[in-house]
């Protein structure tokens, strides 16, 4: 079955992930890449500006025009944006972080999230507090953010933010932690490599995601028939 995914990033190297994770299957991808929201919300100091939800909703239903079966969103930034959005679209809307959300919430042994952008870290707990009671869970977790490492990946230097990711996993699991998560895409290939050297679980982003889309892509599908 081939399908179409309009998909959302914050930056270009999150392109390569998404392509990578699907390319068992017949998916055609559209991507849309714009990092002009980080940079808003990090003049702004907050997410919810009405320029930044207009920008948003314009994106999202210009993405729609597309004919796509689905839009996937990546960035954490505009999923938290989402959630005081109203939109006129076809296509369902799959947010990375709520597959990645479960995920985390199956786990009942104390875990640590890492983020590498501080602005969204208080919309991303949030809504992973609030998925948490929605569907009756409790999680013992706490966060770290990666200092001055998103300003690494947003100006391309992938390899060196990298090594920030994996120098700050290694640091914890120095420390004993043994469930860790990264909250953002761009984080994963750093995860990856560590969780092959180290004895500890990594849930990223992607540990998710693929299953998500099929889900939502058969969802569609049937409801079509």
């Amino acid at each position: 079955m081939h399908k179409k995914i309009a998909c959302l990033h914050a930056h270009f190297s999150n392109i390569e992930y998404i392509e990578k994770a699907f390319s068992a299957y017949e998916i055609e991808f559209i991507h849309f890449v714009d990092p002009g929201l980080i940079y808003q919300v990090a003049l702004a100091g907050k997410l919810q500006t009405d320029a930044v939800k207009n920008k948003i909703k314009e994106q999202i239903e210009w993405m729609d025009q597309c004919g796509a079966d689905a839009i996937l969103i990546t960035c954490t930034t505009y999923i938290a944006v989402l959630e005081e959005v109203e939109l006129t679209i076809n296509a369902p809307i799959i947010k990375i972080d709520e597959p990645f959300f479960a995920h985390i919430c199956r786990n009942k042994k104390p875990q640590t999230m890492l983020f590498s952008n501080p602005q969204t870290v208080e919309d991303t707990v949030a809504r992973l507090r609030k998925y948490a009671d929605a569907h009756h869970q409790i999680i013992d977790f706490k966060v770290v953010v990666v200092p001055d490492s998103f300003e690494l990946i947003m100006k391309g230097l992938k390899e060196e933010y990298d090594q920030k990711i994996k120098n700050a996993l290694l640091e914890l699991i120095k420390q004993g932690e043994k469930i860790l998560s990264v909250a953002q895409l761009s984080m994963a290939d750093g995860a990856k490599e560590m969780e092959k050297k180290a004895s500890a679980v990594i849930i990223t982003p992607l540990s998710t995601v693929v299953s998500a889309v099929m889900e939502q892509l058969y969802l569609t599908e049937i409801s079509r028939k």
